[in-house]
């Protein structure tokens, strides 16, 4: 099983104000040295959560271009794109960039956004949100996969557009998509490569979800075993932090950590991505350590 990482962006209550570059770029490599299989960036442009103060968050693509520089090894993942904030012909291309870039390392994740606040911020809009992705996904996936697409729909259209020159993989780099409703599983079973649930604690919240995704497979004629299982966990690396139910986050020593992980793997989990609380170095390390007997599977 693959083991990636959250890096982080964004103004967080535990760990302090948005980090600057040279303190992500830091993290990105202090992830890569330790063994970590990938590194995961969030996607938004604020955060107004309600009855609570506003968050700032870096640009993430732009940040995940440097790092693709400042890496050399790691997978290079999106925890997801916000389909809406970029035209899908353009995402395509941009995401076709990349894993130029980056030699091939990059996981185009995406999903239809949520937090409304920001869509009213920067002007885009909120409404028929699934309708507006699917139909970007019949922009963006005949794109990566063929190089070429024409369409026309009520959101979103391309005549006639092109990617050229291609990357490294003859069908772009894998798009995995973030889905937990009926009609965004579906369009996962349509079209993905990988499909992802976040953000939880032990596996036993796993399973009612991936029963969802294998029907929606079974409904649109896809057999599972074709699309990669992705997982965000919550993972707690401070004694400090109070846990009140393992559905929602792990907690305990590295060895404990570790253990948790093979759950996990033993559950059929392709690629396990961690998120950190708090977020920043120091639970990178202990974080590392986990990972470390869990490979050498030690406990």
């Amino acid at each position: 099983m693959k083991i990636g990482v959250v890096v982080p962006i964004a103004d967080d209550p535990q760990a302090g104000p948005v980090p600057s570059y040279e303190q992500i770029r830091s993290y990105a490599q202090q992830a890569e040295a330790a063994g970590f299989d990938s590194i995961w960036l969030f996607d938004h442009l604020i955060m107004r959560p309600e009855d609570q103060a506003e968050r700032g968050i870096w640009e993430c693509w732009t940040l995940l271009t440097a790092l693709a520089e400042a890496t050399w090894r790691v997978e290079l993942g999106t925890l997801v794109l916000c389909m809406p904030f970029r035209n899908p012909a353009l995402l395509a291309k941009m995401a076709e960039t990349l894993d130029a870039v980056s030699g091939g390392r990059l996981i185009l994740g995406v999903g239809a956004g949520w937090h409304q606040p920001e869509f009213d911020a920067f002007g885009f809009p909120f409404d028929h949100r699934v309708d507006r992705f699917e139909e970007a996904l019949q922009v963006l996936v005949p794109l990566l996969r063929q190089g070429r697409v024409s369409y026309h729909g009520q959101h979103h259209h391309a005549e006639q557009a092109v990617i050229r020159p291609r990357g490294p993989r003859p069908n772009g780099p894998p798009l995995l998509i973030a889905a937990f409703g009926p009609r965004m599983l579906r369009l996962t079973a349509r079209f993905a490569d990988a499909w992802n649930t976040a953000w939880i604690g032990l596996p036993e919240a796993l399973a009612a979800q991936r029963s969802a995704l294998l029907q929606a497979c079974e409904a649109e004629g896809r057999d599972p075993a074709q699309i990669s299982i992705t997982v965000g966990v919550n993972i707690a690396c401070d004694p400090a932090i109070a846990v009140e139910s393992s559905n929602s986050i792990i907690a305990g020593s590295p060895a404990q950590i570790a253990e948790a992980l093979r759950t996990y793997e033993a559950s059929g989990v392709d690629h396990l991505i961690c998120w950190p609380r708090p977020i920043h170095a120091t639970s990178l390390g202990y974080l590392a350590d986990a990972l470390d007997l869990y490979r050498r599977g030690q406990t």
